[in-house]
């Protein structure tokens, strides 16, 4: 066997970095499932973030507030391009600046500025509070914007006293082709995938749309089966307000976060000892004394019932309720018959005559 999650498949909603994100699955042994859930679209005519550069000339802002690495320089990169770059970074070297993590701190450096401070945990309610403790009632905070608006954030300075100025750098949208988004959903609800990576919170609420009259489906799957991996807190959110439990990394990197899927898909593969062989579950693969035998999914659930109740026999009927609707006995039997073909050891999956079908556990 192959690395470290082979047998196990993974989906990836991420656009931005879909690739080395996929690479570093890919390499570990992973299946993945490429589905976008939003591609990053530059503003059209950048007419809302125009203005609010221009505000920031007019009325320069006492704090900056730099959410991420690609927008800080985004921003920076569209003033240029409207020969307004050096007043910009004049008017930003004047203000308190907080980077809410090590990417927008390096955009903010690279920029020729400094940031005073930033948070541990790169989370939006540390820097938050942070700013409450120092003070800015009567303050202008300009908030660098990543996609969709903060409004949470935005409403618990202003409650703090602060003016907020919002500067949209870019805007979200739905995937050019959504069909790759509908499949990963469909296979989310018949828990075909192990694992869903998200990298945005905004990626979550675009699944959860697509998902439509399949949403509890979804839910209810990724609160048992189906392991939810979030890059970091603000991106687990709406899956925790779903009461879905999330693993994500202590850095909210892309290597980080492989590795946590790498630390908890394992544990829940099931091993059992058969006819004298030692058999692990996974994904869409069983692992025989080390070797990897991929089964397709008829066969491996059949394998996955029968290794719920190891040493019991089950019915064919029995079996026949983990096969997809329309099945009959005979699928059960051509299911069976493949998933012997496929483990290649004999004894495995006994027949026990006129009762049906069990593992023999040593």
């Amino acid at each position: 066997m192959s690395g470290e999650l082979a047998g196990f498949t993974v989906g990836v909603t991420a656009d931005r970095r879909r690739d080395e994100l996929t690479a570093m699955l890919e390499r570990r042994g992973a299946r993945v499932v490429l589905a976008p859930a939003l591609r990053i679209v530059p503003l059209a005519d950048d007419t809302e973030l125009r203005a609010a550069t221009r505000a920031c000339l007019d009325n320069p802002p006492d704090v900056l507030m730099a959410n991420t690495g690609i927008g800080m320089r985004g921003w920076l990169e569209a003033a240029e391009g409207w020969g307004l770059a050096e007043p910009l970074r004049s008017v930003l070297s004047r203000a308190y600046i907080v980077s809410r993590g090590p990417k927008a701190r390096g955009a903010i450096r690279a920029a020729g500025l400094h940031d005073e401070w930033s948070p541990a945990s790169e989370s939006c309610d540390e820097v938050i509070e942070h700013l409450r403790q120092r003070g800015v009632r009567g303050q202008l905070i300009a908030m660098q914007l990543h996609g969709e608006r903060q409004p949470e954030c935005t409403a618990a300075l202003e409650a703090a006293g602060a003016n907020v100025l919002e500067v949209p750098v870019y805007r979200w949208a739905a995937p050019t082709d959504p069909a790759p988004l509908h499949r990963l959903v469909d296979l989310i609800a018949g828990r075909l995938v192990d694992a869903v990576t998200f990298t945005s919170a905004p990626a979550v609420d675009a699944l959860l749309r697509a998902a439509g009259p399949s949403t509890d489906a979804v839910l209810d799957a990724m609160r048992s089966d189906v392991l939810a991996a979030c890059v970091g807190p603000v991106t687990a959110a709406p899956l925790r307000r779903h009461g879905v439990p999330v693993v994500s990394p202590n850095r909210a990197r892309l290597g980080a976060l492989v590795r946590t899927i790498v630390d908890e898909l394992p544990q829940r593969a099931i091993s059992v000892k058969v006819a004298g062989h030692v058999l692990t579950l996974r994904g869409h693969a069983a692992i025989l004394d080390g070797e990897l035998r991929p089964l397709a999914p008829a066969p491996m659930a059949v394998l996955r019932a029968l290794a719920s109740t190891p040493g019991r026999v089950m019915s064919r009927a029995a079996l026949l309720r983990t096969l997809p609707r329309g099945a009959d006995e005979h699928a059960v039997e051509m299911a069976v018959a493949r998933l012997r073909a496929g483990l290649r050891a004999p004894g495995v999956v006994q027949t026990v005559v006129k009762r049906g079908y069990r593992l023999p556990v040593d």
